[in-house]
């Protein structure tokens, strides 16, 4: 195959991509999903749950296999516009997720806004679902297979240190990591 035939067949391979992505968007708003936008891509495997309790910005791109799971009727999942979800995220939403514009959330990140009471005394499968909202500001990096816990506010502009667990507010620029996460520095 010659380089330019090569070139050709890429960018019709990349084309197909694209509309496929396209496509799965189009199912989304058709099942309910009005207020995600339709210049969103979603890869292979996406799936959102509720549709209709997500709302999702302008060319948000959701890579393969990520999980919006928008668990009942009285819950809410905000992403803004520009944003990037890499492959395997899983978003589990109670009762508000937020997440700002422009940010990137790296492959296999996990953000929960809910978790279970550990009273003594009570079974595990008997406790109650706590929940408290999540959110996450704009021009934020979330590395791969980080943990966002339930209550925590994430500042502008913050960077997520890859593996790092996130159970208190990060403040804006700070740069974080570690199990629990601690602050490393400011950006900038």
């Amino acid at each position: 195959m010659t380089c330019a035939l090569a070139r050709r067949w890429y960018r019709f391979r990349e084309w197909m991509r694209i509309a496929a992505c396209r496509l799965r968007v189009l199912a989304c708003r058709t099942a309910g999903g009005r207020r995600v936008h339709p210049k969103c891509l979603f890869g292979r495997g996406v799936r959102v749950e509720r549709p209709w309790l997500a709302e999702l910005g302008e060319r948000c791109v959701l890579q393969e296999g990520v999980w919006l799971n928008v668990g009942g009727d009285s819950a809410s999942l905000a992403i803004g516009h520009h944003t990037f979800i890499g492959r395997g995220v899983v978003i589990e939403v109670s009762q508000r997720v937020e997440i700002g514009s422009g940010g990137l959330i790296a492959p296999g990140v996990f953000i929960t806004d809910h978790n279970h009471a550990m009273a003594p005394g009570t079974p595990m499968f008997e406790q109650p679902c706590v929940a408290a909202p999540v959110r996450i500001g704009d021009d934020v990096w979330i590395g791969a297979n980080a943990v966002i816990l339930p209550g925590v506010e994430i500042g502008d502009g913050a960077v997520i240190a890859a593996g790092a667990v996130v159970n208190r507010p990060v403040p804006r620029n700070a740069i974080v990591g570690g199990v629990p996460a601690t602050l490393i520095r400011y950006r900038g």
